[in-house]
């Protein structure tokens, strides 16, 4: 089994709306992102996926997010954009990606909102 890491960040203001604290008003983070991919077979050249490939699937997605508050978007229109909510849906939209079909499963996102908290999403 190969994996492969790869690593992206984005900027975008939040709020846990009903938190019974200081989350609860907007504020924001520079966030980091860490995707982690799997598969038992590369291609001829010797490569599950291409690191280029793989890093522009995730910029794409981080894109929709990068600079935006994250409240108002379609994705977290019924659930907080919290940590642990940003990494299952960038993990769901990377599965999904066509880079990734047939090449590659997601095995987690790690999103950092700090240096020192994180949440990581999988499926077991």
């Amino acid at each position: 089994m190969f994996e492969l890491l790869i690593k992206e960040d984005f900027g975008a203001a939040h709020r846990i709306v009903g938190y019974p604290g200081k989350c609860n008003n907007l504020h924001g983070h520079n966030w980091k992102v860490e995707a982690v991919v799997y598969g038992k077979e590369l291609d001829k050249l010797g490569m599950l996926i291409d690191f280029k490939k793989l890093k522009k699937a995730l910029r794409e997605i981080i894109g929709e997010l990068d600079h935006h508050y994250l409240n108002e978007l379609a994705a977290f229109s019924q659930e907080n954009p919290s940590a642990e909510n940003i990494s299952a849906y960038i993990y769901h939209k990377l599965s999904e990606h066509s880079y990734l079909q047939n090449r590659c499963r997601v095995k987690y996102i790690k999103v950092w909102e700090t240096e020192k908290s994180s949440a990581l999403y999988y499926e077991g």
